[in-house]
């Protein structure tokens, strides 16, 4: 019987789908938010900014208590990425998604943030060159279909399918590419320290958002709505990071896409609790749809003859398969550790994904 850690699949989909349960939940109690008066500009700063600013007393505490993080931190040839990932996605993103809501129906806006996974798997597997097969990419498309499924709202009238979309619409669809470019671009830093990419991340970010919400005149809301927006931000958007970033180590780009496309079913379960809302056919359509893509990836098994070329680079590791370099003075001698290391050229036949080892290409 297959053990978990010979499942090729972990531990990235776990990460992954943890990632998508985190961001899923968030979106309802955003909601909550928004009901209470929080504009929406001034909120994706309050959710930035919590993140950012938990992650950041997270980092204090476990140097405070003397567990440093065995991860590599950011280097310098990394902060050119990260420079590109907050400007997609911390920056232009939320600034479209907020032009376009202004003028879109909501059922509609919610319909065309589907477009964020379809945005990532196509840059992965199109720019960047992830493999793709059949099966993956049917259970990407049952993935997608699922979330479409579940925020479609048919009938008739200004609030229905793609009506009164133009402008707001093209503004939410680049909102989703801006957040494909990010979740691509994330991948090229993905080896070094996760929680300093999202607290970087978030701080950036929420600093830009909630300075531009209050210039257009938005103004704080109450302490105890502000608290709460943080808790959220540094739950739904921090960790989530965390985690997205630790998937994308495993599994790639494309693949942890898909996975975390399932946050708005996971996302819609939470406000079934939360609002008491009704249990719908589409809700079970969603269901059936995604537990089949999610099968169809779980159980994927990617397996061929491939070379490693020669290269060094620094990020946290077991003595595995791919590490079994000599160590001398001065290198750690724990596991996990982190110091720089080389990988000679190596051709063997296992099951993988494109992972930080595995992004060769493929004919």
């Amino acid at each position: 019987m297959m053990s978990v850690r010979s499942w090729v699949a972990w531990p990235g989909a776990p990460l992954a789908i943890g990632s998508a349960t985190l961001f899923g939940a968030s979106t309802p109690l955003a909601k909550a938010l928004l009901g209470g008066g929080v504009s929406a500009w001034l909120l994706a700063g309050l959710l930035y900014l919590g993140s950012g600013i938990g992650l950041a007393i997270v980092t204090l505490g476990r140097r405070a208590i003397g567990r440093p993080t065995s991860e590599a931190p950011l280097a310098r040839r990394d902060w050119g990425w990260m420079v590109l990932v907050i400007l997609s996605g911390g920056v232009a993103g939320p600034l479209l998604l907020m032009i376009g809501l202004a003028i879109t129906p909501a059922s509609s806006a919610a319909l065309l943030l589907n477009l964020e996974g379809l945005a990532t798997m196509a840059i992965a597997w199109t720019v960047f060159r992830e493999n793709v097969d059949r099966r993956l990419m049917l259970g990407a498309l049952a993935i997608l279909a699922g979330a479409i499924i579940l925020s479609w709202q048919g009938g008739s009238g200004a609030g229905a399918g793609f009506s009164g979309l133009g402008l707001g619409a093209l503004a939410i669809a680049g909102a989703c590419l801006a957040w494909g470019i990010d979740n691509n671009l994330t991948r090229k830093v993905s080896g070094s320290d996760p929680v300093q990419i999202a607290m970087v991340k978030g701080l950036a970010a929420g600093a830009v958002n909630l300075t531009l919400a209050l210039l257009l005149g938005a103004r704080l809301p109450e302490l105890s709505l502000t608290l709460a927006a943080g808790v959220v931000g540094f739950l739904g958007y921090g960790v989530s990071l965390v985690l997205f970033v630790l998937a994308l180590r495993f599994l790639g780009t494309a693949r942890t896409g898909a996975y975390f496309s399932t946050a708005p079913f996971i996302g819609a379960l939470l406000a079934l609790l939360l609002f008491s809302e009704a249990v719908t056919v589409q809700l079970v359509a969603a269901a059936m749809l995604m537990g089949i893509g999610l099968w169809l990836h779980l159980f994927e098994r990617h397996e061929h003859d491939h070379v490693h070329q020669p290269m060094e680079h620094t990020h946290a590791h077991f003595h595995d398969a791919h590490h079994r370099h000599p160590h001398g003075p001065g290198n750690p001698t724990g596991e996990p550790h982190v110091h720089r290391h080389a990988h000679a050229r190596l051709i063997h036949t296992h099951p993988h994904y494109p992972d930080l080892h595995h992004r060769h290409g493929h004919k």
